[in-house]
């Protein structure tokens, strides 16, 4: 019973509140309206049936009320992931040609998904979220649109391209529209579509714009008999609820699906990880990465094992459920009753909605993903991330999504290399008149004490930079006058075995030319490292508390000054 107790959805049932009641009905009603139309748009994305849409709305909105700790998040069938279902479905379903085998390959992706998630949430390894820095993600969600977008045009005007890779789709269109291919009846609904929805979301960003579309688009479908001028509808969806299936897939299926369900764990976690921690700040609560990842991967596991594909957060529809008044997961079960009842009992209520209305919530969809005054605001605040940015983007629109999210994932990490390759370092000074120690490069009336150097070296002391203090600290030691060089050390939160062995030839060969090495508001257990790796590099009474306890005894020509243990300083272990 503890167990069950621990479990999100029974905490949330035991502690419910009579007065949410009506919010959360109310937000899950205004919720299925948007559901509905772009769970069908995201599926036919990653080149599924739209049913499929529904089906996995339906079980990760149940799953993730059970077992997802955030009490307002929405999750489903999302933009970004679409492409990268698509790109490992459908080359091993016949180019999607065979729908059945499709679903089958998208249902095993989403149950390895959940496997990765929950091992993950179990490993305590919801910190993998932060691989992706936010210029790299950035880089890639405006690649991702760019894709996006690309890929729906077709459709959007009533036609279809075969072609893989940006350039070649972009081509394929415009070939399109030259040899007149292009359908004036569904490019009319399109782009119509798409004005409505964004002028709807411009101007009224309370109403449901996606559905007064559809509802729009249904209409005209119905007065005007489009589907006689060559305008594709939908069609009458399947009657019922799909029982619960084991994915029939081939053993060598799973090695070519291993590396989509990788990256879309990474995206789906990095943006459930950045969705639910804006939205715990409006409401109180704190994020728990491994309690999303094991409801993520729950959510998962339910839409695999019914004929769904892999899903994440989405924050459109967790807005949405907010600003209709959403108070707790039960917003998402009313949604998928409300979607269940409606392929149960009417599955024909969609049957002519038209194709180009679809294409137009998708092309909504990802310009939504794109930040472009994000992006400039990177070219005028630091070039270097602007850079990373542009990398990303160029990886997923000329390589494709998987290949995209490898390069953003790795430029993240060469980043903190660079970072930890190039810390932030600084000679220090003082300025007459004023209390403390300031940068020589950043203040001009800064000055420099005769005979001692004071270095703030802001990393850990690692393989990656040890050569660079070494050389920064050689450098600095060369002045005439310079007896000791100090290194303010409290931003230096660990040191490895390279640098403890190059930290201690540093010493031996400072003391051969009579120059002292003397280290301030060094951490203990860094301290405690280099004792362990290389007894004696650094003695204790080279070891002072405070930078101005270090100046003072050179002041004094006390080299031999003892600095006084944590317990007389009055300073902790991670102070010292």
């Amino acid at each position: 019973m503890s167990v069950l107790r621990s479990v999100p959805g029974v905490q949330a049932a035991a502690t419910y509140r009579r007065r949410w009641l009506l919010k959360d009905l109310v937000a899950g009603v205004v919720l299925s309206t948007l559901l509905v139309p772009q769970g069908m748009a995201y599926a036919e994305l990653a080149g599924l049936p739209p049913i499929t849409g529904l089906y996995t709305s339906i079980t990760c909105l149940l799953a993730y009320a059970v077992f997802g700790p955030s009490r307002v998040l929405v999750l489903g069938p999302d933009s970004s992931l679409g492409p990268m279902i698509a790109v490992a479905v459908l080359p091993l379903a016949a180019g999607g040609q065979d729908s059945a085998r499709a679903v089958a390959l998208a249902s095993m992706l989403a149950l390895m998904v959940a496997v990765l998630l929950i091992a993950g949430a179990a490993a305590r390894l919801g910190f993998v979220a932060d691989l992706l820095s936010k210029p790299t993600i950035m880089g890639y969600l405006n690649g991702l649109a760019l894709t996006i977008l690309v890929g729906q045009l077709p459709k959007l005007f009533g036609f279809k391209v075969s072609a893989e890779g940006l350039i070649r789709e972009i081509g394929g269109f415009l070939r399109g529209l030259a040899r007149g291919e292009a359908v004036g009846a569904a490019a009319a609904v399109g782009i119509v579509g798409v004005v409505v929805i964004l002028v709807l979301q411009h101007w009224l960003p309370k109403a449901p714009a996606v559905l007064i579309m559809v509802l729009l688009s249904v209409a005209a479908a119905s007065v005007f008999g489009l589907a006689g001028h060559g305008v594709s509808l939908v069609g009458e969806l399947p009657r019922g609820f799909p029982p619960l299936t084991w994915p029939d897939v081939r053993w060598s299926d799973l090695g070519p699906l291993a590396g989509a369900a990788a990256g879309i764990v990474l995206v789906s976690l990095a943006d459930t990880i950045a969705t639910a921690t804006a939205f715990a700040e409006r409401t109180g609560q704190e994020v728990d990465g491994g309690k999303e990842m094991l409801g993520i991967g729950m959510a998962n596991l339910a839409a695999g094992l019914f004929q769904g594909f892999p899903v994440s957060t989405s924050g459109s529809r967790t807005a949405v459920a907010e600003r209709s008044g959403a108070r707790t997961q039960l917003t998402g079960v009313v949604g998928a009753v409300l979607i269940t009842l409606m392929i149960v009992l009417a599955p024909g209520l969609l049957r002519n909605l038209p194709q180009p209305a679809l294409a137009a919530v998708v092309i909504c969809a990802s310009l939504s993903l794109a930040d472009i005054p994000g992006t400039i605001r990177l070219w005028h605040q630091r070039r270097v991330e602007f850079a990373l940015s542009a990398v990303a983007f160029l990886g997923v629109a000329l390589l494709g999504v998987l290949p995209g999210i490898g390069i953003a994932v790795l430029l993240s990490i060469l980043n903190v290399f660079r970072r930890a390759w190039q810390p932030a370092e600084a000679e220090l000074g003082r300025i007459p008149g004023l209390r403390g120690y300031y940068d020589l490069d950043t203040h001009p009336t800064a000055r420099p004490i005769p005979g001692l150097v004071i270095y703030r070296f802001a990393a850990p002391l690692i393989f990656a930079n040890v050569k660079a203090f070494r050389n920064r600290v050689t450098r600095l030691a060369r002045t005439a006058d310079t007896r000791w060089v100090l290194v303010a050390a409290e931003s230096m939160t660990d040191v490895d075995v390279t640098a403890c062995d190059t930290l201690k030839e540093l010493t031996e060969k400072l003391q051969e030319r009579g120059v002292e090495l003397f280290f301030a508001e060094l951490q203990e257990p860094v301290w405690q490292k280099i004792e362990r790796f290389e007894p004696g590099t650094i003695r204790p009474d080279h070891v002072f508390p405070t930078v101005h306890a270090a100046e003072d005894a050179f002041r004094a020509g006390r080299p031999n000054y003892q600095a006084p243990d944590a317990e007389e300083s009055g300073l902790a272990d991670g102070e010292r």
